[in-house]
């Protein structure tokens, strides 16, 4: 009988920095909810701590790939939870923005029907391999982050004109990226049958 390969996912602990930092991001996501939806959420100070904790939770999501991938610390759970809490918290940060009125809604339909279609995608090929992000899916990423952060936080009259054209960039790379993902995603399945 022949020895069985060990697969190398499998064999890393799921209790790792890059799960822990994906997980506080999870927890984020319903605080960020509550300072965007509540009574007073459009006044300057709420805004400042609504940008602040999304600016800290995006960036524990540069973090976790980091080192994840610098240390082999790549995990089922990190597969699945990892896009799934980035799509949250960019989901809940546009919506949010939307709701106050500071983002027309296009744009959010938009970036959330992309980022849902894409993780299905991901979903669908996850037993067959991973996607890994594109550079094109990095600067997407960036982009949004960027975008979202200046309407959050408020900002000058000049200011809010770049974040305006800031979204308008991450909004061509979702749909640029987009492609992207459905080609891989066909060479993944076809590779595999």
């Amino acid at each position: 009988m022949p020895d069985r390969v060990a697969d190398p996912i499998s064999a890393v602990s799921s209790i790792n920095i890059p799960n822990f930092l994906t997980t506080i991001r999870i927890l984020v996501v319903p605080v960020l909810a509550w300072l965007l939806f509540k009574d007073d959420a459009a006044t300057d100070s709420n805004r400042i701590i609504a940008g602040s904790l999304f600016i800290v939770a995006a960036l524990t999501d540069i973090a976790d790939g980091t080192i994840a991938r610098r240390w082999d610390l790549i995990t089922n759970f990190g597969k699945i939870f990892d896009p799934i809490a980035d799509k949250a918290l960019i989901g809940v940060a546009l919506i949010g923005l939307s709701y106050l009125n500071l983002l027309d809604w296009w744009f959010t339909w938009v970036i959330l029907a992309r980022e849902l279609f894409v993780t299905f995608l991901r979903f669908w090929v996850i037993n067959k391999g991973v996607i890994p992000a594109s550079r094109g899916g990095k600067a997407k990423t960036l982009m949004q982050i960027v975008a979202i952060s200046f309407y959050l936080l408020p900002l000058s009259a000049t200011l809010n004109v770049l974040a305006e054209i800031f979204m308008y960039i991450a909004v061509f790379l979702t749909l640029a990226t987009a492609v992207d993902y459905i080609m891989k995603a066909i060479m993944t399945d076809r590779d595999e049958n």
